[in-house]
């Protein structure tokens, strides 16, 4: 049996209808979505571009900088929080892994400006997406070394 034979085998079978395959399916493609999000908002933030960071949020995010704190109350208070990344940070470096599909583990470096001193932090993302891949839901917990 030759390799054609085998792929016309595969998309002749009734596995790509059955429900087990739909679900496996769906499952990947919400982790994509989560992925990409990351990816997007990390790198938005890499490259100082606070707009586009701004653009991975639904305007009706409910928002959260710090986990023990309330929520941004509007869209206006989460742009002020990033309209100073630009001004205050810069050499940002990162990595993240998906631990769930709620939940990203990233970890960064990044020179505060002010004082020219490197950071190093680790933290987790709880963030919830739109059909949009927008985000709905942003909390973070970070910690600074």
């Amino acid at each position: 049996m030759d390799l054609n034979e085998i792929n016309k085998r595969i998309s002749d079978s009734f596995y790509w209808q059955t429900e087990s395959f739909k679900k496996l399916r769906r499952k990947f493609m919400i982790k994509e979505k989560y992925k990409n999000w990351v990816r997007e908002f990390m790198e938005s933030w890499k490259e100082l571009d606070w707009k586009r960071t701004l653009e991975t949020l639904d305007k009706n995010v409910e928002y959260y900088e710090n986990p023990i704190d309330k929520p941004c109350s509007n869209f206006a208070e989460v742009t002020n929080l990033w309209n100073v990344v630009a001004d205050n940070q810069k050499d940002i470096n990162y990595k993240f892994k998906i631990v769930a599909f709620l939940m990203k583990i990233w970890q960064m470096t990044r020179i505060m400006t002010s004082t020219n001193i490197k950071q190093e932090i680790d933290g987790i993302f709880q963030i919830s997406l739109n059909e949009d891949g927008k985000c709905t839901y942003f909390k973070q917990w970070s910690f600074t070394k």
